[in-house]
């Protein structure tokens, strides 16, 4: 810009212009709140995942066989009989319950034509010597993801979960090897 002042030349120094200050696609409304919406953006999820399972077999079985023939022949008669019978009662049951609470950090790995994100990411804690690991990956629709950038495990379309525990307490868990044995054998 140039201005002319009382026959001298003024020279003003350019002033950043208004498109400077605007890119649409690092634009965020003042009044919007952050959520994942791009590749690479990360997101909350809070795991909450509660199973119960339970099986109950009964099985009853009863046989009973009678054989019986006679025989005559001259003065000798003879008959016999013969009978075998058997019963057997037997049942059993399982019950499991099993949950999860935790807050994993995932990153958005690829956005679908319909909005919906693919998400995924692993977390890792060591405490105490005990090992703990997280794996998720699933779908999140844009609908499900709450206004602090959270969204339920349970909102997860396609969620694959993994939790696995090592260390002294997760191996303390497991049947020993005479249990495992027994049980393999039929007889625990």
């Amino acid at each position: 810009m140039r201005y002319l002042v009382c026959g001298a030349l003024l020279l003003v120094p350019q002033i950043g212009l208004a498109d400077d200050l605007y890119r649409p696609g690092n634009f965020a409304a003042l009044a919007s709140d952050r959520i994942a919406r791009q590749i690479g953006d990360t997101l909350t999820v809070v795991v909450f995942e509660q199973t119960e399972t339970s099986n109950t077999v009964k099985l009853d079985s009863q046989r009973n066989s009678q054989i019986g023939g006679s025989f005559a022949a001259g003065h000798v008669n003879e008959s016999a009989n013969l009978q075998l019978g058997g019963a057997a009662n037997g049942g059993g049951g399982l019950q499991r319950s099993d949950r999860v609470v935790a807050q994993i950090s995932v990153e958005v790995r690829q956005v679908l034509p319909n909005g919906d994100l693919v998400v995924g990411g692993r977390q890792q804690m060591r405490i105490n010597g005990e090992r703990t690991q997280i794996d998720l990956e699933g779908r999140v629709r844009q609908a499900d993801i709450a206004s602090d950038n959270r969204v339920l495990s349970s909102r997860i379309a396609s969620a694959r979960i993994f939790f696995e525990g090592r260390g002294f307490l997760a191996g303390s868990a497991k049947p020993g090897i005479v249990s495992r044995i027994f049980r393999f054998l039929g007889l625990g």
